[in-house]
Parts: structure tokens; C-alpha cells; sequence
């Protein structure tokens, strides 16, 4: 069959260029996604399902269409033009996507009562996502029709369509998770594969001298995306943030006032870590994991070690610093974007060794044993199943002394059966002798103890040695709140740990008790009392 379009599509070459780039686009807006949208919903497992989900659908609608639509008009023009709307379309996401994202969230506030966070994501993957990815759909069956000389090279003209396209797409996972995101952030990723796509289009048309004045109008849309959607901000209403950006693995912010420094990672609201500039307490869970060092009678050891999964900016590592000077501290930390903040916001100490590692293959890597291990690896939904499981918290009392004690951040506090803390507290109690739980002032995290000795009557014993009385007082707020864990039975394995779904639960009810409020008043005075209260 000859070729409609010309010279440019001579012995099929920039079909299958087109191919290729298509490919690798659709990887690297995949990729993209998950981290336009961690922010805002998190990293979970969950939220990775429903993009995948969702791009799935739309690449299998645009197949379907793409090859009806090449049959009955076999142009590459019209291939060319979807290109072109993708192109513009993905150039828009950096500067319209997270506008859309919070507008999607509040109006489903008021509109959904349960499982708020799988709703909100999927609805905001569906309009963001699914139309341009349903446009690069139709680019394999479309280019099938227009490359194919005849059915006696039918198999191998789509076998070589298929390993451009796999090859583009294996490029596309890699570039953006080891270069483009890490080196200029996903808004300019989105703006380079849309302008890779732009550039396949404009060279097509132009040398076809046609659609010039659909071509100047997508060319100046692109233009200005890149002039007002390079930023990397997701917080956009913030103007006092000393760092914000990406890392392999994560959304990162530093916020700094009068009296600390404050770490969030892929979340808008929140604290993961914070650095108080007068030293001393911090009023969060670290202040009650302190406990923990004298539970293990640290305060009266000569070299004590104590070993921080989860480092962040070393907000522990800097109270046992200075509590317990004659401790030898260790932290593991899988992001070294996040061990560099510490450092140059957060005054992390240098003796204090910080591995970048995953916290149960560090374990699993050492022989050394710990009279304090602190699990801090829990973030709202983002919670490691390999760190959850009954053969981690075996490793992790085999890194124990005698008398050493785990203590895990449990970062939700939850009521009912059935819920996430239930079920890491029972896996824990099938490990260790002696479990108590002792819950935050004021926060909804939740500590938990384990050890082969008593953790309140060490507590009580040890307590006589803290010298610091700020420190001693508010231990002493932390003994009057422990209270022994009775276990049910529910454990969590390698094999089976739905630490996701457990998690959603108990932030669906967060949710729902934090909006209480809001929807009564949106039912009783509409939008506008809303408004108002906001105001």
C-alpha cells in the first residue's frame, strides 16, 4: 500500500520513531502521575493500583480505536493530530493538574462518605490522565495499518512495531525515576515528554505544509505551560518554604519559623520531622519514644547503641544525642535526599552514621545487637509490608539485647476490630514477650513497646536515673499512659500483610470525623457558610 503523507514517512522510519516515543511517553507519564499525585493521596500500593488501573483502561479504549479509526481512514495526518492534542494536553498537567486535584477532593468531600481517598484519586487519574493516554493508545494500531505492505510481512511488521515500542517504554520507566524527576522534578518531566510529542507533530506537519495554524496554536499553548508550569510546587499557597522538591522516592519540603525546622515528605500538611532550634522536647511522639532508651536502662550504660529505622532528619537521633551523650547512635535511612536535608537544615550530628539502606536488608545485613531499636517507617497509608510482618519483628528481636526494647511509631491511632494498629500490635505481641501501648498527647500516633522484659516496671526502675527534669516529667506523663497489650490473634505475614487497605480504613475515618463538622454546616448553609467559616 503506498504511503499517505509523504516523503518524511519514506521506508516507515518515522513511524516507527513515533512508536518509540510514544512508548516511552506513556511510562513517563505513568511515573509522573505517581508522583503528581503523592502529595495529595500518598505513594501507597493503592494509589499505584488505581493509576495503573486507569491507564490500563485508557490504552486498551484508545487500541480499540485507534485501529477503527485507521481502517476507515487510513491518514497518518489524523495520527499525527491526536499526537498533537496529547501533546498539549500533557503540557497542561503541570499547570492546571494540582489545581484540579484539590477542586476534585473538595467538591467529593461533601459528596462521598467512605473510602474518600480511592474516589478523589481515581477521579483525578480519570480526568487528568485517561484522555491523552487514550489518544497515545490509538499510536500501535494506527501505525499497524499505515506501516503494513502486505500480509506476507504482517508478523514481522508488528513485531518490530512492538519492540520499538517496549524499548521506548523501558526508557520512559528508567529516564524519569533516575534522571528527569530527581534533576528537575515532575513538572518539567511532564513538559519534556509532551515537547518529545510536539516535536514528532510539528515535524510531520510541517514538512507536510499542512495544519501550519493548528501547529502555531499548539506550539504557543506549549510555550507558555513551560512558562508557567515549570515550577515544582505542589503547595502553591506556601511562600515561606526553605526547600521544596523530589528525591527518587519522595516529595519533599522543609519549612522553617522561629522555633524549628519542619520536615514533610509526600504530604501538604503534616510533620515527619522537626528540628527544635532551643533543643529539648518537641511535644510529638519522639518526646514518649524517649521512654524507650530508659526502659533499656541506657542512662546507666557505659556505650549503649541505639539503632533508628526510618532516620528521616534525625529528630530522634538529635534527643538521644543529647539525653543519653554516652549513647552510639545509628540511623537507616532509604532516601539520601532526605539524610542531605538533615544535614544542612536540621543540624543532624556528624557522629551519628547514617545508612542509606532499607531498614529490614539493613537488619538482615548486620550481626550487631541494639539495646534500643526504633521502628519510624510508618506514613499514614505508606506503610512497608516487609516492615510489618511477623518474620521483621523476629529480625528485629534478634538485633535486641537481654533487655532491649523495640519501640514503633504507629502513626494512627485507631478504634474498632480489625484495624491496622490491631493487627501490627498482635504480630508484634506474637514476637515479644511483654507489649505495651502508650498514646500521644494531642496527635494521633499511638507508641508501642515490646521487649522480653516488663517495659512498665523497667520504666518505673530506670526512671530515677534521668537527671534532665523536663525529661523526667515527662516521662512520668508516659508511665501514667502505658497500658499492656492483651493480643488477639491477627497477624501479619511476608505472605499476607493488606497493610494498605488496613490503613485506608482508619484514614477514611480521620477523614470523616475531621469533616464532620464542615459537611453539617454545608448542609445547613450551603457553600457560602463554608465559605465564611474558611474565611
Amino acid at each position: 500500500m503506498e504511503q499517505a503523507g509523504g516523503s518524511i514517512l519514506k521506508n516507515n522510519v518515522y513511524l516507527y520513531l513515533t512508536e518509540f516515543f510514544a512508548g516511552m511517553s506513556v511510562m513517563a507519564v505513568e511515573l509522573g502521575a505517581s508522583r503528581l499525585l503523592a502529595p495529595y493521596f500518598s505513594s501507597s500500593q493503592i494509589v499505584w493500583t488505581i493509576i495503573i488501573g486507569t491507564i490500563m483502561i485508557a490504552m486498551a479504549l484508545g487500541n480499540l480505536w485507534g485501529g477503527r479509526s485507521a481502517d476507515k481512514d487510513p491518514d497518518p495526518g489524523r495520527l499525527y493530530k491526536r499526537l498533537l492534542i496529547a501533546a498539549v494536553w500533557i503540557a497542561l498537567i503541570p499547570v492546571l493538574g494540582k489545581y484540579i486535584i484539590l477542586a476534585i477532593s473538595a467538591v467529593l468531600v461533601f459528596a462521598v462518605s467512605s473510602n474518600f481517598l480511592v474516589i478523589a484519586a481515581f477521579a483525578a487519574c480519570m480526568v487528568l490522565f485517561v484522555y491523552p493516554l487514550f489518544l497515545l493508545g490509538t499510536v500501535t494500531p494506527s501505525l499497524v495499518k499505515y506501516t503494513m505492505q502486505s500480509m506476507a510481512d504482517s508478523g514481522r511488521t508488528v513485531g518490530r512495531l512492538e519492540a520499538f515500542n517496549t524499548i521506548g517504554s523501558i526508557l520512559g520507566t528508567f529516564l524519569p525515576t533516575f534522571v528527569t524527576i530527581p534533576a528537575v522534578g515532575t513538572s518539567i518531566t511532564f513538559l519534556i515528554f509532551a515537547g518529545v510529542l510536539l516535536a514528532l507533530a510539528l515535524l510531520y506537519f510541517l514538512t507536510q505544509k499542512k495544519n501550519r495554524g493548528l501547529c502555531a496554536g499548539a506550539a504557543a499553548v506549549f510555550l507558555a505551560c513551560v512558562l508557567l508550569g515549570h515550577s515544582s510546587s505542589f503547595a502553591f499557597w506556601e511562600d515561606d518554604l526553605v526547600y521544596e522538591g523530589e528525591s527518587v522516592y519522595n516529595y519533599l519540603q522543609v519549612k522553617e519559623d522561629d522555633d524549628s525546622v519542619i520536615l514533610s515528605t509526600n504530604v501538604l500538611f503534616g510533620v515527619q520531622s522537626i528540628y527544635k532550634k532551643s533543643g529539648g522536647l518537641t511535644g510529638m511522639y519522639y518526646d514518649t519514644a524517649l521512654a524507650a532508651p530508659v526502659m533499656a536502662g541506657v542512662p546507666q550504660k557505659q556505650q549503649p547503641r541505639i539503632l533508628i529505622l526510618g532516620m528521616g532528619s534525625g529528630t530522634y537521633a538529635g534527643q538521644c544525642g543529647q539525653y543519653f551523650p554516652q549513647a552510639v547512635v545509628e540511623g537507616v535511612e532509604i532516601d539520601p535526599k532526605i539524610t542531605q536535608l538533615a544535614c544542612e537544615y536540621f543540624k543532624l550530628s556528624p557522629e551519628v552514621q547514617v545508612a542509606t539502606y532499607d531498614g529490614r536488608a539493613y537488619l538482615q545485613a548486620v550481626d550487631q545487637e541494639y539495646d534500643v531499636i526504633l521502628v519510624d517507617a510508618y506514613q499514614d497509608i505508606t506503610i512497608p509490608f516487609q516492615m510489618s510482618s511477623v518474620e521483621f519483628f523476629t529480625l528485629v528481636r534478634d538485633h535486641l539485647t537481654e533487655d532491649g526494647v523495640m519501640v514503633v511509631n504507629m502513626n494512627m491511632r485507631a478504634e474498632g476490630e480489625g484495624n491496622i494498629n490491631q493487627y501490627l500490635a498482635d504480630t508484634i505481641a506474637a514476637v515479644f514477650g511483654c507489649v505495651y501501648t502508650a498514646d500521644v498527647d494531642g496527635m494521633t500516633n499511638r507508641e508501642l513497646f515490646a521487649s522480653a522484659i516488663d517495659p512498665a516496671q523497667a520504666l518505673q526502675s530506670s526512671l530515677p536515673a534521668v537527671q534532665d527534669e523536663q525529661l523526667h516529667a515527662a516521662l512520668e506523663q508516659v508511665l501514667s499512659r502505658l497500658q499492656p497489650y492483651q493480643s488477639t490473634g491477627l497477624l501479619l505475614t511476608d505472605d499476607k500483610a493488606p497493610v494498605e487497605l488496613l490503613g485506608m480504613r482508619v484514614i477514611d475515618s480521620l477523614i470523616q470525623n475531621e469533616l464532620g463538622y464542615y459537611r453539617r454546616l454545608f448542609a445547613q448553609q450551603g457553600i457560602a457558610g463554608v465559605l465564611n467559616d474558611l474565611a
